[in-house]
């Protein structure tokens, strides 16, 4: 792995510590996560595979991710304090963040560390053309588990903001 690769890993573990301390959900809470997502989208999905199983490859790891992303956002507490609305990543989302971002991570590792023929034997038996299925995968994986958990706090959060009466004007003289 780079050092590239190492800071934006790390960077998106951080995110979810960072909240496991109660915070306002502002937006910079939308935009550091989706920043570094898209810089790594950018940086490592030049392309999505069609061949063989390709698609079926992403399609499963992209659902993976979409499953994390949302529970994810289940487990975070969003609760409303005055007009803020704050959020607090718990034990369970946390864990749910280190699992995916920590898969990911991990089969990279083990990719470059020994793993790559047994990968490839794989790749073989079910059709999976190139390691640019497995880049494309494992970057939507992520890139779908940021959003999903994004966006399931922002719906949540909906719920959450204070209703404010109209203004009533007195037309009394």
């Amino acid at each position: 792995m780079t050092t590239t690769e190492w800071i934006t890993d790390i960077a998106l573990l951080l995110i979810v510590f960072r909240q496991l301390r109660e915070g306002r959900l502002d937006l910079k809470s939308f935009l550091i996560p989706l920043g570094i997502v898209t810089f790594v989208a950018y940086s490592y999905l030049d392309t999505i595979p069609t061949a063989g199983n390709d698609l079926v490859l992403i399609t499963v790891l992209v659902a993976v991710g979409a499953a994390l992303g949302i529970a994810g956002g289940v487990y975070t507490r969003v609760r409303t304090v005055g007009e803020h609305v704050l959020i607090k990543a718990g034990a369970v989302a946390a864990a749910l963040w280190v699992v995916g971002m920590g898969a990911r991570m991990g089969f990279q590792l083990w990719v470059e560390h020994g793993g790559a023929a047994d990968v490839a034997r794989f790749s073989a038996a079910h059709q999976i053309t190139s390691d640019k299925a497995w880049v494309a995968a494992f970057v939507l994986m992520a890139l779908t588990e940021v959003v999903t958990r994004l966006a399931t706090i922002f719906i949540r959060s909906r719920s959450h903001m204070v209703a404010r009466p109209a203004p009533v004007l007195d037309r009394t003289v």
